[in-house]
């Protein structure tokens, strides 16, 4: 089978990458696969990061594509679709996280249909900071595909809210596996320069409003002194009032932030030092985060919302906060803490996860859903 995926690849970076790297290469094992990538996948002005690019020092993982799409630029959209339709795959994957990609993705599937079989896999259908225009764009979007792959539950009720029909199917977000083996904590401990000792919580991946940032540092702050925070990730936007709320609360220094894109070989570090990891969202689909998180079997504290009660809490890979505030996190934080067995208990659940969610069991599940539409 032929099949070509349009989407970002090296050398842009961030989970949607990787995530499309690991899919690339488990396809590439018994299909043929050409990867299509952007030109330019947002206008430097509309990203919030300080780039869209890996550096020099990152440890990304290359993937020969062709660079053609300009989401900014219609004309760009004609020729990308005729490379694919040139190159004649049975099948064309695309990856669908905002409406912003609606125009352009949208134009190239709609002419691509009927010439191939189309399948969406999609992060969001509803953005977690959502905005008018949203539901029009990814009605247009949804048009060109035959199927849609949702990563948990929540997307899939999603969809259907805006496509009644939709053809899709379930494929729950597999594990990122590249990172390498867990070091000793203490080691990564010093690496980071973390006191030792300490019961560490985790706060990892982009710093966005929707992630609860705010809610964590204030669930900490009524902490006591056993307790160390480590903020990892790149700020999109302001970190202002993060900053304000670390300097006023008075386990400041057991507050330690790393405010940058994480690079590959540093995530070990983190994952290594960490006790728990908690993503206390104040909306949500899957998390990427949370593969991170089982590769390294760490337990996590999540929210609530989306889909991290069903991917988490019903997985018993963690726990869940009964409400997205500061107090129901630091209840479940001290509960966490409070009992070994819970830790010992999730790590068990993490391991047999480990094992459901392969890059394997994904696209054979793709594949099948693939040929059944």
């Amino acid at each position: 089978m032929k099949i070509a995926i349009l989407s970002c690849f090296y050398p842009y970076r961030g989970g949607i990458s990787q995530f499309n790297a690991c899919l690339y290469g488990e396809l590439g094992k018994t299909c043929e696969v050409r990867a299509f990538n952007f030109k330019r996948q947002y206008p430097a002005f509309l990203f919030p990061g300080k780039t869209q690019y890996v550096t020099a020092d990152d440890e990304a993982m290359p993937v020969e594509s062709t660079f053609l799409l300009d989401t900014a630029n219609p004309f760009s959209y004609v020729t990308t679709m005729k490379a694919i339709r040139d190159w004649n795959p049975d099948l064309l994957i695309v990856r669908y996280w905002m409406s912003y990609f609606a125009p352009s993705l949208g134009y190239i599937t709609r002419h691509l249909r009927g010439r191939c079989k189309v399948i969406s896999i999609l992060d969001n259908v509803i953005p977690h900071e959502p905005r008018f225009f949203d539901t029009p764009l990814t009605k247009y979007f949804l048009k060109g595909s035959d199927g849609c792959v949702t990563l948990c539950e929540a997307v899939s009720r999603d969809l259907l809210k805006i496509k009644p029909d939709a053809r899709y199917t379930v494929i729950p977000h597999p594990l990122y596996s590249h990172f390498g083996a867990k070091k000793p904590r203490r080691e990564a401990e010093k690496v980071l320069g973390l006191k030792g000792g300490k019961k560490n919580i985790l706060f990892f991946g982009l710093i966005r409003e929707y992630k609860g940032l705010d809610i964590l540092i204030d669930a900490f702050s009524g902490l006591d002194d056993s307790y160390q925070l480590i903020i990892a990730g790149e700020p999109y936007g302001s970190f202002e009032k993060y900053a304000d709320a670390i300097a006023l609360s008075p386990l400041k220094d057991n507050i330690h932030t790393y405010l940058r894109y994480i690079k590959d070989s540093e995530v070990t570090d983190f994952f290594s030092a960490a006790d728990v990891t908690v993503l206390p969202y104040r909306s949500a689909t899957q998390s990427g985060i949370s593969s991170v998180s089982y590769h390294f079997e760490i337990p996590m504290i999540v929210t609530e919302t989306g889909g991290l009660k069903e991917t988490i809490g019903d997985r018993k890979t963690g726990l869940v906060a009964k409400d997205c505030t500061p107090e129901a996190v630091r209840e479940e934080i001290i509960r966490y803490f409070a009992d070994p067995g819970i830790a010992e208990d999730c790590i068990g659940h993490i391991r047999k996860e480990k094992e459901r969610l392969s890059w394997g069991n994904f696209c054979r599940k793709l594949l099948e859903f693939a040929s059944e539409l």
